[in-house]
């Protein structure tokens, strides 16, 4: 059997201290420039450093997301930007534009590159293609099905990995190559500013008669005709293995440290459970379901994985998440009071009953017994956004458990 890794998403380092600890044997982050989602935190240099060295320290590997298509103007910058990594001592490059690629061929020579979904990787012959420049990965664009991950696996170098989208938004786009953004709003898809159009509803308008909007109504909502279910694959983790997939990559790095933790450690538990035996495996099936429940989703599909997606992969009556948990925040060290310290994320109160999740897969319940500000002063809830508190439970948290709350 492959070994087979799990890949996390990270927007900030928070974030990927809490990718690492849930599970993850690998994650990318995005530095300040030239990665595809430009609005999420991404990491400074500085940032990289600690997180590239938080990672290392617990056999992670960390890789950096530079797969923008560039223009011309780009390139000079690209070559800058390749400087400033030396030092990171990331384990990988995740790229897209083959200019971008040679550049950091020549300036970071021993780093790995992966290529980039963004780059159309539909066939075996395009995986020899980057293999035969240096690339040690590709990752597979979400249009092919398993068999041809299958028939991939067999024709190209052993030694070349398979990386793979299991979890997280579908792209209306050919692998990601949103133009209705950059046409709606001039912001680029494809350097990282992507709207999100898919989400949006849709009218019709009659060519003679501008302005006369005709609603195209599935329910009372509208209908949002771009509108894909997210793919979840944890029912077939089996299938992606015996595939030949060797890295199984969930999407997200826009995603809350409480969203990247529940889908970690469920897919964490699910790969280390179907290793142990597919008996194993499928009796914890229920578990794997209701975890991920717990997060922020939306309806499921399987993409392209055992065919082309019809009419039911799309969601037609509304394009919002639904959130079952609240996420309030990431327990630090607990003092000898018994009072842990938190970045607060959402209100909570004093008598509540909340949850603590645990990276071993155990979810805890707890009372709030008590709640103070930084100066040691009593508070009745923890109203402000991003304040820090001390926080005391009924269970003691350790340091990055995860304190949230049912919405159930």
């Amino acid at each position: 059997m492959r070994k087979i890794e799990l890949l996390v998403p990270a927007g900030s380092l928070e974030v990927l201290k809490t990718a690492v600890v849930y599970g993850a044997n690998a994650v990318y982050i995005g530095g300040e420039a030239f990665g595809l989602r430009a609005k999420a935190r991404n990491f400074t240099i500085d940032e990289m450093k600690q997180g590239v060295k938080f990672a290392h320290d617990r056999g992670v590997k960390v890789y950096v997301t530079a797969n923008i298509f560039a223009h011309n103007e780009d390139l000079e910058p690209v070559r800058d930007y390749f400087e400033e990594l030396r030092n990171v001592r990331m384990d990988a490059l995740i790229i897209s534009d083959p200019g971008v690629f040679q550049i950091a061929r020549e300036v970071l020579p021993s780093v790995d590159v992966h290529i980039s979904t963004q780059a159309n990787n539909t066939n075996y012959g395009t995986y020899r293609f980057w293999y035969g420049l240096g690339a040690k990965r590709v990752v597979a664009a979400r249009e092919l099905s398993l068999e041809e991950i299958r028939r991939i696996r067999r024709e190209i170098p052993e030694d070349m990995d398979i990386e793979c989208f299991i979890h997280g938004a579908m792209c209306i786009s050919y692998s990601g190559r949103c133009l209705l953004s950059n046409y709606f709003t001039g912001r680029d898809a494809n350097q990282g500013e992507c709207t999100h159009p898919c989400r949006w509803n849709y009218a019709v308008v009659e060519e003679t008669r501008p302005g006369e909007y005709l609603p195209v109504e599935e329910t009372e909502r509208g209908t949002f005709i771009f509108n894909s279910k997210d793919l979840c694959m944890i029912e077939y983790v089996p299938e992606l293995i015996e595939a030949g997939i060797d890295s199984f990559k969930i999407e997200g790095r826009m995603k809350t440290a409480l969203y990247v933790a529940a889908v970690a450690r469920t897919y964490r538990k699910a790969i280390d459970d179907y290793q142990k035996g597919i008996d194993v495996y499928r009796a914890n099936m229920e578990w794997y379901k209701e975890e991920i429940g717990k997060c922020t989703t939306r309806e499921f599909t399987t993409g392209f994985y055992f065919g082309k997606p019809g009419a039911d992969s799309q969601i037609y009556g509304e394009s919002t998440y639904h959130k079952n948990y609240t996420y309030l925040g990431t327990a630090g060290e607990t003092d000898g009071r018994g009072f842990c310290l938190i970045e607060q994320k959402n209100k909570f109160s004093v008598g509540e009953t909340i949850e603590i999740m645990k990276p071993d897969g155990r979810n805890v319940e707890a009372a709030v017994e008590g709640i103070q500000d930084m100066e040691g002063n009593a508070q009745d809830s923890a109203p402000h956004a991003r304040q820090m508190v001390y926080v005391k439970l009924s269970e003691r948290p350790e340091p990055y458990d995860i304190l949230r709350r049912s919405e159930l």
